[in-house]
């Protein structure tokens, strides 16, 4: 306990009173009642962000998959000039941004201006989400995403694709979302069941694949109802993005354009409930 003295004090009224407070520099042993001081921790990226150039060029050595890699504006020089010059050869697209943005991407991570997004998932080759099919004994059902950017619907869109039975997912590289926690955590658990590959080019995909038998359906506007398309045979089926739909080219080179028929005042559907209506279709028909 603190120890007290009592000092005299004349009041309004003449009268002496009495101040017991503590006297200066005298406070007490207060320290048992502070609680203890947490021990700084140093901000963290989160899993799938390889942050910092040493990091990042060791990442890129593994052969880890990796969707993007992000580099401040005006930092091409030293050890980044050659981080991007790797990326480049193996193919990795290589987005300018600002500080700003790799500040929270990283959660403030020391980033040193650059910053790689590493896939949740190792993708696969084309050649193997068809080589899928065969083992099963099955009709290969493919889906393809052109373009989706939104990681919730992407998500939802694989978790139709695994519940229908669907034998690989494929990517494009650029103008799309990747494989992110987010995805990860939209597709409920699906993801870890689905191949994934990710391209360069969606039509010269297409073009491979109506090479390995393959026939292309794209949901669009315009096109015949789904529910009077033939989808037993082996078929990819191609989303488009939330906004713009499929680019022209890949229209151009599908074999069927296909349609939900629209009865209500909204002209469209969600891409990953379009997704659903359609794959399931798909897969009755195909099992049937």
């Amino acid at each position: 306990m603190p120890e007290f003295t009592q000092k005299r004090r004349y009041g309004a009224n003449g009268k002496k009173s009495y101040d017991n407070r503590p006297r200066k520099g005298d406070r007490g042993d207060r320290s048992e009642h502070r609680p203890p001081r947490e021990p700084r921790q140093e901000a963290t990226a989160p899993e799938n962000i390889v942050c910092g150039r040493n990091s990042v060029r060791e990442l890129l050595k593994s052969g880890r998959s990796v969707d993007k890699i992000f580099v401040r504006a005006g930092d091409r020089e030293g050890s980044i000039t050659v981080i991007v010059a790797e990326a480049i050869r193996l193919g990795i697209p290589v987005i300018e941004t600002d500080g700003q943005k790799l500040d929270n991407m990283t959660c403030g991570a020391h980033h040193q201006g650059v910053a790689a997004m590493a896939a949740e998932k190792q993708y696969v080759t084309v050649e193997e989400i068809v080589q899928i099919a065969r083992d099963r004994g099955e009709k290969p059902l493919i889906v393809i995403a052109d373009g989706i950017e939104d990681p919730h619907n992407l998500g939802a869109v694989i978790r139709c694709a695994e519940c229908a039975g669907a034998h690989g997912l494929i990517l494009p590289k650029r103008r799309a979302v990747g494989l992110t926690p987010v995805v990860t955590n939209a597709s409920a658990g699906a993801l870890e069941h689905m191949a994934i590959a990710k391209v360069q080019n969606i039509a010269a995909t297409i073009e491979q694949l109506k090479e390995m038998g393959l026939w292309i359906f794209t949901a669009e506007a315009g096109g015949t109802p789904y529910y009077e398309t033939d989808f037993n045979t082996p078929a990819a089926i191609v989303l488009g993005s939330e906004g713009e739909g499929v680019s022209r080219l890949v229209r151009e080179k599908s074999d069927f354009i296909v349609s939900i028929p629209m009865y209500g005042k909204v002209n469209s559907l969600n891409v990953s409930t379009a997704a659903s209506v359609i794959l399931c279709h798909a897969a009755r028909m195909q099992r049937t």
